[in-house]
């Protein structure tokens, strides 16, 4: 047996990154006897000079995780949380800015909407219906995301939502498609349209020369838009209906140079009412939970480039 003399290859440092992950952090602003609330869990991850501390485990060039948690609670009453993009910019700034070794920053932002509860006259008697200002309920319709990535020149911002559940009861089909032998689905005049959308967007504000967006108003308007199209369009497939919500939004928003959708099918069967005498007139239908048809795709501005991973929205 001839045995293979060559030496072997140096093994090699590939991508690497570290930081704190989650830090749940609620900001309260007191403005009077009105309170404000923002609820972000906040993620972050740096990479740079680090080479020494996976080869040798020397911490010379780590800035500790723990420190990033604390930077986090610090900037929330430093800086106060006007959005969850403009904290993430303040944090990727500091980290890259701050410490020599570290050359990128990218900064993930999950954040939980809470909407005022409405006090009725009749507990006037306890607190004042007109004075209670500082009671919520957490908004259950969808988490707002964003991720900033900053190497101390260029910013890259992208911002989204997950788990946005809508439904159009009506004005879809589904027909006309391939069929083989192992096809049984029935073809579909009307039916039943339903998605949980995850979707991301990216900004064309790369730089600090840049006009910066007004990042709360295009949240609100990139929703806004999304949901009318999603209403609006005569849908014969969940593929022509993300396009048209992608779509919507280039149109719209200048700002934005990129979005991407990840759409499960949340299929609605038609329940066979037959074996007991009775009609199903589109009226009674099974909501499957799995499994189901997964529709991704990118819609981007004439002339950019996707930078948005593809995985990125993945279920």
């Amino acid at each position: 047996m001839t045995v293979n003399s060559r030496p072997a290859r140096p093994v090699m440092l590939g991508q690497n990154q570290y930081g704190k992950a989650e830090n749940r952090v609620v900001k309260i602003t007191r403005d009077g006897a009105t309170h404000h609330i923002k609820d972000l869990n906040v993620s972050v991850a740096l990479s740079g000079d680090m080479e020494e501390v996976h080869y040798s485990g020397s911490n010379a060039h780590v800035l500790p995780t723990d420190t990033t948690k604390n930077t986090v609670y610090a900037f929330a009453k430093e800086h106060g949380i006007e959005s969850a993009e403009q904290f993430g910019i303040h944090l990727a700034r500091h980290f890259v800015t701050s410490q020599e070794p570290i050359k990128t920053a990218r900064i993930r932002i999950e954040e939980y909407a809470w909407e005022r509860i409405e006090a009725s006259d009749a507990n006037s008697q306890f607190i004042g219906a007109d004075e209670v200002k500082h009671s919520f309920v957490r908004k259950g319709q969808e988490t707002r995301l964003t991720q900033i990535t900053y190497d101390g020149e260029r910013w890259e911002v992208v911002s989204g939502l997950k788990d946005l559940v809508v439904m159009n009861s009506t004005n879809s089909e589904f027909w006309g498609y391939v069929k083989d032998k192992y096809t049984t689905l029935k073809e579909a005049y009307d039916r039943i349209l339903a998605t949980e959308v995850s979707g991301r967007w990216r900004f064309n504000w790369t730089d600090d020369e840049q006009r910066m967006p007004h990042w709360e108003k295009s949240y609100e308007q990139v929703r806004k838009h999304m949901l009318q199209a999603f209403a609006e369009t005569y849908s014969l497939s969940l593929q022509q209906t993300l396009y048209q919500m992608g779509a919507r939004i280039i149109n719209n928003r200048s700002e934005i140079d990129e979005v991407r959708f990840s759409l499960p099918n949340k299929h609605h069967f038609l329940v066979d009412l037959e074996p007991f005498g009775l009609k199903n007139d589109n009226e009674v239908y099974f909501a499957a939970d799995r499994p189901y048809g997964l529709i991704e795709a990118t819609v981007l501005r004439d002339g950019c480039e996707a930078k948005i991973p593809v995985d990125l929205t993945n279920l």
